[in-house]
């Protein structure tokens, strides 16, 4: 997995992932509220391993995992953990870039994290053997998809899309953002945002959070399921 989008808003912004996963996986549970360490932390579990792919921490962060670091991987099992559980132990923290930066990542599959850190974007991704960290302008719009399912090629496609869908909108909500992540594309199921190959690997859930400055959302679209199951939560109370 999978493709991801933020989205910058006057009041704060909006991230949306596209779940690409294996049809036999089995099913995620919907987004729920989790006590950890440091606070509630409310996420969709996925259904194999436990942990997550997206997640919004009552503090205000929020962060989404991509699989893969720079360049496609050789899948070398058994991995110490998985990236999901791995997530939770990162974003448990008051400051997940600095949990990336001190986490053991050895015999942990590559993969990248998007993390908005109270007012700052960051990018970090572990590639197998090294870790990168990059700030990103939480000011501007960005998309990502995942190395390990789309080419150079595609992934530039995919950007010219996303950069084309800005265009057609003097203000993108939170309707126009899930309208690009279902049917962006050219027609071809192999590469279109919503993907399906052969009914083996497809995009199975759209999780979509639109961070405000109080009151801050959370729409899950289980595509296999045909439901959606959304939460909120009030940051002033």
């Amino acid at each position: 997995m999978c493709t991801v989008t933020y989205i910058p808003t006057q009041t704060s912004f909006y991230l949306t992932s596209n779940r690409d996963e294996q049809q036999q996986r089995l099913r995620a549970e919907e987004p729920k509220w989790q006590k950890f360490t440091t606070g509630n932390l409310l996420f969709p579990r996925d259904g194999n391993a436990g942990g997550t792919w997206m997640a919004l921490h009552e503090n205000g962060n929020a962060m989404v995992l991509l699989n893969g670091g720079f360049v496609p991987h050789i899948y070398a099992a058994p991995y110490r953990k998985s990236r999901g559980l791995i997530f939770l132990d990162v974003f448990d923290h008051p400051r997940p870039v600095d949990a990336f930066t001190q986490i053991d990542l050895h015999k942990i599959e590559p993969f990248t994290l998007v993390i908005r850190e109270a007012e700052q974007l960051f990018e970090a991704r572990w590639d197998g053997q090294e870790k990168t960290i990059n700030e990103l302008d939480a000011a501007k719009a960005h998309i990502w998809s995942s190395v390990t399912l789309y080419t150079p090629e595609v992934i530039a496609k995919r950007k010219a899309w996303f950069d084309a869908f800005q265009k057609e909108y003097n203000e993108i909500g939170a309707k126009e953002l899930l309208h690009f992540h279902r049917f962006a594309g050219d027609g071809d199921g192999n590469n279109d945002v919503l993907m399906n190959r052969n009914n083996e690997m497809l995009t199975v859930s759209i999780t979509q959070l639109q961070r405000q400055n109080e009151l801050s959302f959370m729409h899950y679209h289980d595509l296999a399921a045909g439901k959606v199951y959304s939460q909120e939560f009030n940051h002033s109370i």
